[in-house]
């Protein structure tokens, strides 16, 4: 793969310290989405600590933030994906790749994939990364020099809709007791469920235990560079005496899974619909305040209707950023679909002020965007002051079509509530049917911090106070689930009156 060019001058920042992008030209500018299919995603979460602030002896100062890009592009390279960009900030780096996203922090990683991806199959590697480029320590063997030596994950979560088409993807992708078994053969501790209806959407979930039963291994530093305990499988859960889970940072995250698309809503993510939305823009500008520049003038990724200190720029009427510096077509067009389908407003810049949103437009059609939401300043919690993403995926075609939004932006935090981040995800896509999982980690949850200055009423779950009801929709299930250290609500909703095909789109054996 095409190494990632940090030093042509395509890396574009806002303010000292603030995110900053880099765009990788050759593989951006020539993608191609005709053949693209199953939006439906593969979600993986790899945690090697509780938290940032606790990391492992051994393990760098910055973690998995200190591996390099192209160290990552050889395990994308398995799991068939390219890196479009990536958006870079203090305490979370987001990749957005050509088949979705990847969001590194000092402790864990999410790797999101669609299509035909071959997600777990990079797995292996990731974690033969986390032990030798990062540090982390490992117990399956004892050196590094063993080919077989994996970091040992504190915790890992899979996760995954029913499929449309299994009988498209690869191995061992096709069925979920396929998945199981694969996760199973290399890890201890795991444990697998189906929520939802068997007969209508569903929702797959892997994770393993924190089962504290490990000695504490030698780092790759040490003298042996190796580990005194060894398993023929990778072990999971509390390495370290001081890894437990109230030194965990609060965990939510919220993921909107939508089906049946509103077919005109869905138009816009079209590349015929959105250029000729940029093309009107620009006119508009060019009416107001004359030519910007030749051809090549572009939109910054980083606009989200704010203004922009960088050189030769200017905001046309819009609030849209024009820069001279050269970007890709599909960077440039999904910063236009992303302020104009009111994706940018979900966290808007009024309330998150250092908000930054990387969006790519596919050809013929396709849509993806992450989104990195630094916490807000005047909190005095080192923790709590990490950076949050989200991350959004469409597909729009009328047989297949399908959306995601997935955030770990803790509900309430600036006085946005996680129902109302619900209701305008939904409102862009309008959804025949959709499924919300919310998974939250238990003690001091992430929702219970301040909304404004009132402090949430205590003994009441957070979870079941804030989206029970949808404008416009009707919910048809509600599940609940409860881990060791989270819990999960899933609900699934139906638009009022949609009429959808007659039959259950379950999309593979069970």
């Amino acid at each position: 793969m095409t190494n990632l060019d940090v030093s042509s001058g395509h890396v574009l920042s806002t303010s000292p310290g603030a995110p900053h992008l880099t765009i990788n030209h050759d593989i951006a500018a020539d993608l191609d989405s005709t053949n693209a299919f199953e939006g439906p995603e593969k979600l993986l979460e790899v945690w090697f600590s509780p938290s940032s602030k606790s990391l492992p002896t051994g393990a760098k100062e910055n973690g998995l933030k200190a591996v390099s890009p192209t160290v990552w592009e050889g395990m994308l390279d398995l799991v068939n994906c390219k890196v479009l960009s990536i958006v870079e900030s203090e305490h979370v780096d987001a990749y957005l790749l050509s088949e979705s996203s990847m969001f590194v922090f000092p402790h864990k990683i999410i790797l999101k994939t669609c299509g035909t991806t071959t997600l777990l199959l990079g797995l292996r590697r990731l974690l033969r990364i986390a032990a030798v480029d990062a540090g982390f320590p490992f117990h399956n063997a004892t050196s590094l020099e063993d080919v077989r030596a994996a970091a040992t994950p504190h915790r890992v979560f899979y996760s995954r809709k029913n499929f449309l088409f299994p009988d498209r993807q690869h191995g061992p992708h096709r069925d979920w007791k396929e998945e199981v078994a694969f996760l199973d053969d290399m890890f201890e501790n795991g444990s697998a469920y189906m929520v939802g209806r068997m007969n209508s959407d569903h929702w797959y979930l892997y994770l393993t235990s924190l089962a504290n039963t490990l000695t504490p291994p030698r780092t790759p530093s040490s003298s042996n560079n190796g580990s005194p305990t060894r398993t023929t499988k990778i072990p999971t859960g509390n390495t370290l005496p001081f890894s437990t889970v109230a030194e965990s940072s609060p965990d939510e995250t919220l993921e909107i899974l939508m089906t049946d698309l509103d077919p005109e809503l869905a138009k816009q993510f079209y590349l015929p619909q959105a250029s000729a939305v940029a093309s009107a823009q620009i006119l508009a500008q060019a009416k107001e305040k004359g030519p910007v520049g030749d051809s090549d003038s572009t939109f910054d990724v980083f606009s989200n209707g704010g203004e922009s200190d960088l050189p030769g720029s200017s905001t046309n009427p819009g609030g849209l950023v024009v820069v001279e510096a050269p970007t890709t077509e599909g960077h440039a067009l999904g910063t236009v679909v992303s302020d104009t389908c009111g994706l940018s407003e979900v966290y808007p810049v009024s309330s998150y002020p250092e908000a930054r949103i990387d969006a790519y437009l596919f050809s013929p059609c396709g849509f993806s965007a992450n989104g990195v939401i630094p916490a807000p300043h005047q909190t005095d919690d080192s923790v709590s002051k990490a950076a949050h993403y989200f991350t959004v995926h469409v597909t729009p075609e009328p047989h297949c079509s399908f959306a995601s939004f997935e955030t770990n932006v803790p509900g309430g935090q600036n006085g946005r509530q996680t129902s109302d981040v619900i209701e305008h995800v939904v409102n862009i896509f309008q959804p025949g049917r959709f499924s919300v999982t919310l998974f939250e980690m238990k003690g001091r949850s992430a929702s219970d911090v301040l909304d404004g200055d009132i402090p949430r009423a205590t003994g009441v779950s957070s979870t079941k106070q804030r989206f029970e009801r949808i404008k416009g929709y009707r919910r048809t299930d509600r599940i609940v689930h409860e881990f060791e250290d989270y819990d999960l609500v899933f609900r699934f909703f139906e638009r009022d009156g949609w009429v959808g095909d007659g039959g259950a789109r379950v999309g593979e054996d069970l």
